[in-house]
């Protein structure tokens, strides 16, 4: 039996896995997620994915359901502009400001994928990060506190998610889409394949 674990409770990277036709079910980590200042995006989506595979992947193999095969997915996402890195905003007005600070210019996001394997008492890890640069058009005052009060920015790195309501503040984007909704569905689903777990 194969266990395909995601180590997230993000309904955008739950749908992106079963758009693929990946079974998986779901084990939430309880990772520390805060990191040392002077790290680079790639640096702290990498650590981040890297810590919460390895809680989960640590609470699977203390439990009595071992299957033959485990693949531990997991993911973090974080947007950065001018060199300042916008995680989840604190509420509106944290919200507001970040979206003030991305209209009419283009910002980076960063999504880090770990996936630990086991199987025949043998452990192996893939990680990487993909890079996506996003564009937004300039928004009005109205046009940012309309968007918040969707309530959509409010779980969201950077104050936005690209595939709901947000998706009218993007100009154009540059690289995988799928990086920014917060997981790369393709590189996921050739190291699940390459590894023999679909």
């Amino acid at each position: 039996m194969t266990d395909i674990i995601l180590a997230s409770q993000s309904p955008r990277r739950q749908d992106l896995l079963k758009q693929v036709g990946i079974n998986y079910r779901v084990v939430l980590s309880n990772a520390d997620e805060n990191y040392a200042e002077g790290l680079t995006p790639e640096q702290i989506v990498a650590e981040l994915s890297a810590r919460k595979a390895d809680n989960v992947f640590d609470k699977v193999m203390s439990s009595d359901s071992f299957a033959d095969k485990v693949a531990v997915i997991a993911a973090d996402t974080i947007v950065a502009v001018d060199g300042k890195i916008l995680g989840k905003p604190k509420d509106e007005k944290d919200a507001f400001n970040m979206l003030k600070s991305l209209s009419g210019k283009s910002h980076s996001v960063y999504t880090g994928v770990t996936i630990l394997y086991a199987g025949s008492a043998r452990v192996s890890v893939d990680s990487f990060v993909e890079h996506t640069k996003v564009c937004f058009h300039t928004l009005t005052d109205d046009e940012i506190k309309e968007y918040i009060a969707t309530g959509e920015p409010m779980d969201k790195a950077g104050a936005y998610g690209i595939q709901e309501k947000g998706a009218i503040l993007v100009d154009k984007i540059e690289g995988d889409y799928y990086t920014i909704v917060g997981l790369p569905i393709s590189k996921v689903y050739l190291s699940l394949k390459q590894n023999g777990y679909i």
